[in-house]
């Protein structure tokens, strides 16, 4: 079976639509890419500095267990008078150890907040990415089919495309969970 494809199209007006829907939604498509790769940027950094603050927070613990390990040792085995002064330092480090554990903790999971609100705007990038190429794919269809319902259905792609990509570039909050979920 063979297909003749005629250089001369039917209708021009829908090759002219065709056209103008393939470069608005490639321009726009660029332009969520840049974004997409500034968020995944932005993600990483946040990624790395929560995993370097959870560590930080581990050493800290870690530290404080040893300072109170050493001071009750300290306690138990040395005479009277003789360990005062390494306990008043022991429980200096331990007050600051107590102090600093909270806080590192808070500001690691503050990073991983940060990852995870981000995290949404990727996926709505990653929406418009796949309804925008499938947008394409069925308006160069269409082109060569000939079928202004292949186009029709491309504007439903596209727009769902621009509406993803909007929401990821001014920051709106609809994600696409049941894609996200199906997809990731």
């Amino acid at each position: 079976m063979e297909i003749e494809v005629s250089a001369e199209a039917k209708d021009k007006r829908l090759n002219r639509l065709v056209a103008i829907t393939v470069v608005v939604l490639s321009v726009f498509t660029g332009l969520c890419n840049i974004k997409d790769g500034n968020i995944v940027q932005a993600m990483q950094a946040a990624q790395a500095a929560s995993i370097d603050t959870w560590n930080e927070y581990q050493a800290t613990k870690t530290k404080l267990h040893l300072a109170e390990a050493t001071r009750l040792q300290l306690a138990t085995l040395a005479a009277p008078g003789k360990a005062e002064a390494a306990m008043a330092g022991l429980d200096k480090d331990i007050a600051k150890y107590k102090a600093e554990a909270p806080e590192l903790a808070k500001a690691a999971k503050a990073q991983g907040d940060l990852y995870d609100a981000l995290n949404v705007h990727d996926d709505q990038f990653d929406a418009a990415d796949a309804a925008i190429s499938t947008a394409i794919s069925l308006a160069a269809v269409a082109a060569l089919a000939e079928a202004s319902a292949l186009l029709w259905a491309a504007w439903v792609f596209g727009a769902f495309g621009l509406f993803m990509g909007l929401n990821g570039f001014l920051g709106g909050s609809f994600h696409p969970a049941v894609l996200s979920t199906f997809l990731g």
